[in-house]
């Protein structure tokens, strides 16, 4: 089965220099769905694609013409009590004006006057009386003869049938997705079908291909309607998130842009071992394509350059086998990146190539000739302050930190330090680049427990970092 060509762009530039984002507001806060993940990930989707302001309202009772005024598209994952007369008139005079409306999933059953089963559990049979204008404006309303509704959940596929329409232009013919298949919509004549989904017999179904994804002309607006996106899953699918945004954007414009292919995401290789953590430090890495690997010696018993962009080191050993450290030194002087984190830095202190050449500094777990052992000492508050212009402190400004001080460490003067801290417990340099001109090394002393893995901006120092080393 051939998937849909084009993809969610994660994150797309803006649009070009000086062009307008389209503004979208969200009608949101009611439905039989749970809006309360549903929505954000919409709202992330919108943003995500680089063309859109986003802005969500969860009372869409009292909105106005004039609150409406500078949006370009209303989005609705709303299903629940009416709006009232002036805002239900504002919003059909804003579509009709030329604007655009999207109407997601359970939106498409709103205000048809049949009951609403339960918004976890608060709303069970609420009847409101219908509002025609709205299944009018996107395309369907459900019914009670036949029965609009659907059978159990289950994986099908969704057919391209509009070939030439903005929206699905340039699309491969089909794609998968496992969500509620909506059936018997009661449509009005005027809509154009883009996709489509047979009903299978054998789930209670209709045994007919049943629209799903439609546009509709209401006035001199245009409004996009999607039956997909029961929950969070199901909006997962790249296959939702794609006719979503192009549907929104031509709700918005007439137009939809093609997409390139999303950029190649960092390769990551996370070494651990030889020291306790928390399992916060994982979250460190999402958006990044990564493996984790417990100890050197495991992750570098093969060649590994062409698998990975950057290894970060997260770990505390000391020997290495012969074949694993060739490994690990080819993968450095093959131009890899590396990113040094917290305890890391005590490493091979037996290996100066590593200590003194690749990571530009060292932890003394012990005394050596007259160089007494480190000191590390827990819950100490740093002021994390910014020392240098590099592209791993972008967004990065000065902070506050608890976090474990090393001190008595050997720092090479070679290397361009980019943050310190001014405390007895420690050593000024908190975070540098290392000069090793075969490599992106960048080391960082921070990051001993959940405390600095949930900090927004050592997330950010730490992905910087990681994006760098590996020349992304």
């Amino acid at each position: 089965m051939r998937r849909w060509l084009a993809l969610l762009l994660l994150a797309a530039p803006l649009a070009a220099a000086g062009t307008r984002p389209l503004r979208v507001l969200i009608f949101s806060g009611r439905n039989n769905h749970d809006w309360r993940t549903t929505t954000p990930f919409l709202r992330q989707c919108l943003l995500d694609a680089g063309r859109f302001d986003v802005r969500v309202v969860e009372e869409p009772a009292g909105t106005t013409a004039a609150t409406l005024a500078g949006y370009d598209v209303i989005v609705s994952d709303y299903n629940g009590a009416r709006w009232g007369a002036a805002t239900e008139q504002a919003v059909e005079e804003f579509v009709r004006s030329g604007k655009g409306f999207v109407a997601v999933h359970a939106a498409s059953y709103a205000f048809g006057g049949l009951p609403v089963l339960g918004e976890h559990q608060t709303r069970t049979n609420i009847v409101e009386p219908a509002w025609p204008a709205y299944g009018k404006m996107v395309g369907a309303h459900w019914t009670t003869t036949p029965p609009t509704g659907h059978g159990p959940r289950r994986v099908f596929t969704v057919k391209r049938t509009a070939h030439l329409h903005p929206i699905t232009q340039g699309m491969g013919e089909s794609f998968t997705i496992s969500d509620e298949l909506y059936r018997n919509f009661a449509l009005e004549p005027n809509i154009e079908v883009m996709a489509t989904a047979y009903d299978d017999p054998k789930f209670s179904g209709s045994g007919k291909d049943e629209p799903l994804l439609w546009t509709v002309r209401y006035g001199g607006g245009r409004v996009f309607h999607t039956a997909l996106g029961h929950d969070l899953s199901a909006m997962r699918e790249p296959g939702f998130v794609d006719t979503f945004v192009r549907g929104t954007e031509w709700a918005a414009t007439g137009t939809a842009n093609e997409r390139p292919k999303p950029a190649a995401r960092t390769r990551l290789l996370v070494v651990t071992g030889g020291h306790a953590y928390e399992t916060s430090f994982y979250s460190l890495f999402d958006g990044f394509d990564w493996s984790h690997v417990e100890g050197v010696d495991q992750a570098f018993r093969k060649d590994v350059r062409d698998q990975y962009d950057a290894v970060l080191f997260y770990n505390l050993e000391q020997t290495l086998p012969d074949a694993s450290r060739r490994n690990l030194r080819d993968f450095v002087e093959g131009g890899k990146g590396v990113v040094v984190l917290h305890h890391a830095i005590a490493n091979f202190n037996g290996w100066p190539w590593w200590y003194r050449d690749v990571v530009g500094g060292k932890y003394f777990l012990k005394p050596e000739s007259s160089t007494p052992a480190s000191t590390y000492k827990h819950d100490q508050d740093f002021v994390v302050r910014v020392a240098a212009k590099h592209p791993i402190l972008a967004g990065i400004s000065e902070f506050h930190a608890q976090e474990e001080a090393y001190k008595g460490l050997w720092i090479s003067p070679e290397v361009k330090v980019l943050l310190t801290v001014d405390h007895p417990a420690a050593d000024p340099p908190v975070a540098w680049v290392s000069p090793y001109a075969k490599s992106r090394v960048a080391v960082i002393l921070l990051g001993h427990d959940h405390a600095e893995h949930e900090h927004p901006t050592f997330r950010q120092l730490v992905g910087n970092a990681v994006r760098w080393a590996a020349g992304k």
